[in-house]
This record gives C-alpha cells, structure tokens and sequence, in this order.
C-alpha cells in the first residue's frame, strides 16, 4: 500500500476568549495563527470573544458547521478560576471527546510548571467531522499544546496515526 507524500493543508479557524485582550493585543491567537501557517495550513475564520459560555458556544457552533472549518483552535478560558468557562461552554457540542489531549498537555506542562498544570483544564473534541483543541491563554501554553501535540496530529504524514487523515473536505450544506 503506497500513501500519497503530499501535506494536507488543513482549513482552520482560530477563536481567543478573553475578557481583558483586544485584537491588537491577542499574541496568542498571534501565534497560532502563524503556527498553522508555517505548518501549511490556512486560517479561514478568526475572532475574538469574552469568557461568556453562550458567546464561545455561538462561535464555535457557527464554525462546526461551516463546511469550511476542518479544524478550530481556542485559547484562553481553560484555567481554574470563576471566571474561566471553556470547558463548560465547548464540552456539550462534542460528539466525541479526546480525553488523551488533557491529560498530555497537563503531563508535558508538568515538566514546565509543576503543580500549577493542575489547574489546566484543557480539552480537545471532535464535532460534525470538525477537531476541536482548546488550550490556555500564555504564549508558552500555546506554543507547547501546538509543538508537543497540536502540530503533529494535524500533519497527514504523523505515523501511526494522525487527525488530518479524518478531516476530509465538506461540502456545503
């Protein structure tokens, strides 16, 4: 069996939650942006919305259902305090949870933070053949969840497995 060689650009969409950031002040989605990028992948949709579980919940919902949307990166919102509610907001729109996500970017911030990773609440889905990460706000926690975990799983030459080979194009509905 021969496997085609060609990199899957994938279409993305990049969604930062944050009560205190502006456009002009979103490194984070900065950074993803130009990670998905430098990767070969294209960033079809971006916004940016308070921590408002209904807010984050029209966004994303908008996005899982546009044919366009392969793949959607959140940051911001995953942590432990009153005002973060990610988990909360995006949860209930999986079909399916990939409980490994979590627990490997909490393992592999151990290494970085120690016990504060514990407070991470960091998740990833899948919903309407969409991927959906969601990882903390910082740079550093951006940039690890993309090299470490993000970036490999989206690669179609990632060996034994990968998600760009389940993310085949929709059409529109």
């Amino acid at each position: 069996m021969t496997t085609d060689p060609t990199p899957v650009a994938l279409n993305c969409a990049v969604l930062t939650i944050s009560d205190t950031r502006s456009a002009a002040e979103d490194t984070s989605g900065d950074l993803l942006t130009h990670s998905l990028a430098q990767a070969g992948h294209i960033c079809v949709r971006r916004n940016l919305v308070p921590d408002d579980i209904y807010q984050i919940r029209r966004v994303i919902s908008d996005w899982i259902a546009d044919p366009q949307v392969q793949v959607i990166l959140t940051n911001g919102g995953t942590g432990f305090s009153h005002r973060d509610h990610v988990p909360e907001a995006v949860r209930p729109l999986f079909d399916k949870e990939i409980d490994g996500f979590g627990e490997l970017f909490r393992q592999i911030s151990f290494e970085e933070i120690g016990s504060s990773s514990l407070q991470s609440r960091a998740l990833a889905g899948y919903a309407n053949q969409t991927v959906i990460f969601c990882v903390p706000g910082s740079n550093n926690a951006c940039r690890t969840a993309w090299t470490r975990l993000i970036a490999p799983q989206l690669d179609s030459a990632q060996k034994p497995c990968n998600f760009a080979t389940h993310l085949s194009p929709r059409s529109p509905a």
